[in-house]
Parts: structure tokens; C-alpha cells; sequence
């Protein structure tokens, strides 16, 4: 079996509407450094593969002309391994991009899936909506939520490698830990 055979996979879901949004930008560095910090770990994820709804949106509407786009997009986060869920915070709660996305999925599509939930935010008080709101939605479709999520606020943007390296040191172990129970 080879290296890379043993990784787990691991994708991302950006669910901001606008295309190369800061949630993304932030998101994508917080897979690279999960990465990292399970790459000499008992079960090493792979390089995050990413799904970004921004370009799925005419498909989850039905208007698209790529199902099999959709198709694809669904069955990657449905596979066992980690998944990183990124989301801006919309009106106390995560974008409605997010949620049609999530609605296609059947009850318990996540179950064997270690779930990371993310969230981008204005205000300091919407901090607990990655756990209360995303964290949630994620474990009722069946993931494990190990751990709470990351959320970094927009005034913090510019140092968000700071506020992920203090979340990785929180969360990191158990994420390991539900890694290897699920693997």
C-alpha cells in the first residue's frame, strides 16, 4: 500500500456565496495547517480537496446543466475522513448557500465523517454560532463534531494564522482521537 493510500481523505466546503470570498481564503488555511498537524499523526489526512458552493449554486437550484457536478460535490463529503465546513456568518447562522447544500443530503450522509466547522463573523458575539448553528446542523446529518469549531472574525483576518494555530492546539487532539475512531 502506498503513502498516500493511507491518508484519509480530506475535503472542504466553502459556503459563501461570493467567489473567492474571505471565508475561503481563511478556510483554506486552516485545511493547510490541519494538514500539517496530522501529517505525522496516527491517521495523516490527505491534501484537502475543495468544494466550493459559490460554483455549484445553478445546480443546487435546479437551474444547472451540471448535475454530475453535484453529484461528485455530494458524494466527497460523504466519504469517511475530515471535513472542514466553512461558512460567513448570515444573520446569526450559517449562509443559506450552506444549507441547500446540506438539504440534498440524505439522514445520516455524514455518519463515518469527523466534522471541522468554520465560520467568518462581524461581531465578536456571533462567535458561538460555529458550534450552535453549524456544529449542529453537521452532527444532525450524522458527522462527529469532535471538537468546537473555529470562528475568526473579520478584524482579525489579517492574523487569522494566529487565531487557527491556538485552535489547532485546542482542538487538534481530538480530532486526532475521532480520526482514529473512525478510521
Amino acid at each position: 500500500m502506498s503513502a498516500s493510500a493511507r491518508h484519509l481523505p480530506m475535503t472542504v466546503v466553502i459556503g459563501n456565496p461570493k467567489p473567492h470570498s474571505r471565508t475561503r481564503a481563511v478556510a483554506l488555511s486552516a485545511a493547510v495547517a490541519l494538514h500539517q498537524r496530522l501529517a505525522a499523526g496516527p491517521t495523516p489526512v490527505g491534501r484537502p480537496g475543495v468544494i466550493d458552493l459559490s460554483e455549484l449554486t445553478a445546480e443546487l437550484v435546479g437551474q444547472g446543466s451540471r448535475p454530475e457536478v453535484l453529484d461528485e460535490a455530494l458524494e466527497s463529503v460523504r466519504r469517511p475522513g475530515l471535513l472542514l465546513v466553512a461558512s460567513p456568518t448570515f444573520k446569526a447562522a450559517y449562509s443559506g448557500l450552506l444549507k441547500l447544500f446540506v438539504d440534498v443530503l440524505p439522514r445520516g450522509a455524514l455518519t463515518g465523517v469527523v466534522a471541522v466547522p468554520l465560520m467568518t463573523a462581524a461581531r465578536a458575539g456571533h462567535r458561538r454560532v460555529v458550534d450552535t448553528h453549524l456544529g449542529a446542523l453537521l452532527a444532525e446529518v450524522g458527522a462527529c463534531v469532535p471538537a468546537p469549531g473555529l470562528c475568526v472574525l473579520e478584524r482579525e483576518l489579517d492574523t487569522a494564522e494566529v487565531g487557527i494555530g491556538r485552535w489547532l492546539d485546542e482542538a487538534a487532539p481530538a480530532v486526532v482521537e475521532a480520526l482514529v475512531g473512525a478510521g
